[in-house]
């Protein structure tokens, strides 16, 4: 959550972590230039967002004619002043915001939010925006299918991907494990997810997808990581264990997980936190 850092089309200055903001408007650029590790992913349904990475998601079971939604973190909804503040949920909120989506050839596509469905930074963080298109309507226009949130909790060990929209790269690794709580400035997330070595998310990533490696299978969003050892502040979170004890490990790297979202589902699909057994933060 850092301030915007001053960059050239030549010189891209580099936040090594997901949360802090990233550092141009990536709807105004073209393809980054060091994209070229981008061929090694397919990023059919992976969103760009102003300041963040996004990916079209879809309910299992939900039908093609629903309108699209596009899942990322909570902290990158652009909340005048700043971020949702702990115990703030956002849910229904008629807003307009562009985006744009890629095909299977990284061609860029515009789409257009209409709506925040759901967002919070609160015990996880992570958002959900209607879209104008229906999924039916980005297929016709752009071949694009979206990916699908697992329903399960997912496992250590689980081989993932992660894709990001903004910096048009990827990276890949396994789920290293889930942390009791994380705690990072004022907000606390809980049964994150941590990375191995090799998902070394910069910032920008913030709202990728975590996807099981070779499907199209998301089981959770990327958000943030420990940029130089400090405990528990602002991009430097800290994990803190059921019987209370603090590590904080620089360079590690987080995720939240999304498959509680079927928790809060109606019939058609709706989110509605008051539904019984729905676990999202309210």
């Amino acid at each position: 959550m850092k301030a915007l850092f001053a960059i050239t089309l030549t010189t891209l200055s580099l936040s090594a972590f997901a949360l802090p903001r990233a550092p141009h408007d990536a709807l105004k650029m073209g393809l980054k230039s060091f994209s070229r590790d981008s061929q090694n992913y397919d990023f059919e349904g992976i969103v760009k967002l102003s300041n963040c990475s996004g990916s079209l998601v879809t309910f299992s079971g939900q039908p093609d004619t629903a309108k699209g939604i596009v899942m990322t973190n909570g902290h990158c909804i652009q909340k005048p002043g700043g971020y949702l503040n702990p115990g703030e949920v956002w849910t229904n909120r008629p807003i307009s915001r562009a985006m744009k989506i890629f095909d299977t050839n990284m061609k860029l596509s515009p789409i257009t939010a209409t709506k925040i469905l759901y967002a919070t930074m609160t015990g996880t963080d992570l958002a959900f925006y209607e879209l104008a298109e229906t999924y039916q309507d980005i297929q016709k226009k752009f071949n694009v299918s979206p990916f699908i949130l697992d329903v399960a909790h997912p496992v250590a060990g689980l081989p993932i991907e992660i894709i990001s929209g903004y910096w048009d790269r990827g990276y890949t690794c396994d789920i290293d494990g889930f942390v009791f709580k994380i705690k990072e400035g004022q907000w606390t997330w809980t049964d994150s997810i941590r990375y191995t070595a090799g998902c070394d998310t910069i910032g920008g990533t913030s709202g990728s997808p975590i996807i099981q490696r070779g499907t199209k299978t998301v089981v959770g969003v990327n958000n943030t990581s420990n940029e130089s050892g400090e405990t528990c502040t602002l991009n430097n979170p800290c994990e803190v264990s059921e019987d209370g004890a603090v590590l904080a490990t620089k360079g590690v790297r987080y995720g939240q997980q999304t498959f509680n979202a079927y928790t809060c589902l109606t019939p058609d699909f709706q989110i509605e936190l008051g539904r019984r057994g729905c676990t999202l933060p309210k």
